[in-house]
């Protein structure tokens, strides 16, 4: 699968490790939540960096004892409507205070690349055959916010407050 950051397609350095084949000592690698929680003990003084993927019904607190041992979370979005994941990365980010790459991995599409930005996620697995320009149009397509967001402090809404209107 592409990999898109910053709407373009970058080079991916992670492996998604397949529960039951052999973890990569040297490489980057990702491993199911359930896994980790499986064979914990097993990734004690690993040198590669490590990261989860957890199931969009999984809940921000379930993985946040372990944040410091991960530096990338893939949050899986079965369904492009399903928004459990949004919600999830926008917890790991405010309320833990997570600073590693947060990735959407399964059913996301570029009309929902600016949405996953402003939760916290810095990456998206796009589907195979996706047409890059779609992906960076998905940053230029829509400037202002009302809400605010973990990318811009100033949404339109405090600003209208401010000046009274």
């Amino acid at each position: 699968m592409p990999l898109i950051k910053d709407g373009r397609i970058v080079e991916d350095e992670w492996v998604a490790v397949a529960d039951g084949e052999p973890v990569p000592a040297d490489r980057p690698a990702i491993v199911t939540f359930e896994r980790w929680q499986a064979e914990r003990a097993s990734f004690d003084g690993r040198n590669a960096a490590l990261g989860v993927r957890v199931k969009s019904g999984t809940l921000a607190p379930a993985i946040a004892p372990d944040l410091d041992r991960f530096a990338l979370v893939a949050i899986e979005f079965p369904k492009f409507r399903d928004g459990r994941g949004f919600s999830t990365a926008r917890e790991l980010r405010e309320r833990y205070g997570y600073v590693g790459e947060i990735r959407a991995v399964g059913h996301v599409i570029p009309d929902q690349y600016r949405f996953l930005l402003r939760t916290g996620f810095t990456s998206a697995e796009a589907p195979e055959n996706t047409n890059p320009e779609s992906w960076a149009h998905a940053l230029t397509e829509i400037t202002v916010a009302f809400q605010p967001s973990l990318d811009d402090p100033q949404p339109l809404s405090l600003l209208r407050r401010r000046l009274g209107s």
